[in-house]
């Protein structure tokens, strides 16, 4: 039997992984601009953490990139 921690560190560590991550990140961050938005705050300027999303195709302020 395989080691449980070995076996989820390649698990977590595969592309469709880091994928469903980014896509995670992306819909938390939208509702918390959103529920930012809605309470009169400033739109937000893209910081370098959300801009490393952008490798992803993911645009944390506008969507999926093209």
């Amino acid at each position: 039997m395989q080691n449980f921690e070995l076996s989820f560190r390649d698990f977590i560590g595969c592309e469709d992984v880091g994928q469903a991550q980014g896509t995670v990140y992306f819909i938390l961050r939208m509702a918390f601009k959103a529920g930012w938005l809605a309470t009169g705050g400033e739109p937000p300027k893209i910081e370098p953490a959300a801009q490393s999303f952008r490798v992803m195709n993911v645009n944390p302020d506008h969507g999926l990139l093209e």
